[in-house]
């Protein structure tokens, strides 16, 4: 699990994710980049490498919650562990972290919240009732926060439509021609994104561009969910 912090600095700091992609990161971006790794689901690890971090560099000025988890299975068959693991990872390591950063930002006057939720918890999809659940309960997450910490921290949701990943070719067997153009009908603008179009959404809802910008969700998706 994981998720980004912009310090004051102008770095971005991770907790959690792949060991390997976290050193590549490191050996790429040198001094501007750190990896820590915590179990956002457990309220004491975000507390003490939040702490951690606010000795070495102060307040954040940016959050971005994108830890993510699926364990898709029908309801019936679904284990009350896989509803407790998803519903820890989507919607109470997002709660814990902001909970625990937002009064440093405050104190700061001023930050950018951006909570990564998912199409699926607005429209639901078969087997995966938890991730649906997790991700919808984002949604309100995020709408919630942008009245209470207005006008200090502005606070929105990023979400991401079919972006070409490794997970979403197994999942949508795009690398097969017949599996790929059935999905491309969907899409209007007849394409797949890529992870750099979630970098500029992203860099979007965080500048100073989108200053008047919260409580929004934001659907990078090529038109396919035109919500």
């Amino acid at each position: 699990m994981g998720a980004w912090w912009r310090w004051g600095t102008g770095s971005w700091r991770s907790t959690g994710g792949d060991k390997e992609s976290a050193a590549a990161a490191e050996r790429e971006f040198g001094d501007s980049f750190r990896a820590l790794q915590a179990d956002l689901a457990e309220p004491d690890a975000v507390v003490t490498v939040a702490e951690e971090l606010f000795a070495e560099y102060g307040a954040p000025r940016v959050l971005v919650n994108n830890a993510g988890r699926n364990i898709d299975r029908p309801f019936l068959d679904m284990s009350f562990d896989d509803w407790d693991q998803v519903i820890a990872a989507n919607l109470s390591a997002p709660f814990y972290l902001t909970r625990t950063l937002a009064p440093k930002m405050l104190e700061a006057g001023g930050g950018s919240v951006v909570n990564v939720a998912a199409t699926t918890g607005i429209r639901p999809r078969l087997d995966g009732l938890n991730y649906c659940a997790s991700k919808a309960g984002l949604l309100h997450f995020t709408k919630y926060l942008a009245m209470e910490l207005a006008p200090t921290i502005r606070v929105n949701s990023l979400i991401p439509g079919m972006i070409d990943t490794e997970e979403m070719r197994t999942r949508f067997r795009t690398d097969e021609p017949h599996y790929r153009d059935k999905l491309l009908d969907e899409i209007p603008q007849r394409r797949i994104g890529d992870v750099d179009m979630m970098a500029d959404a992203l860099e979007f809802l965080v500048g100073e561009k989108s200053s008047y910008v919260t409580g929004q969700k934001l659907i990078v998706d090529g038109g396919q969910f035109m919500w």
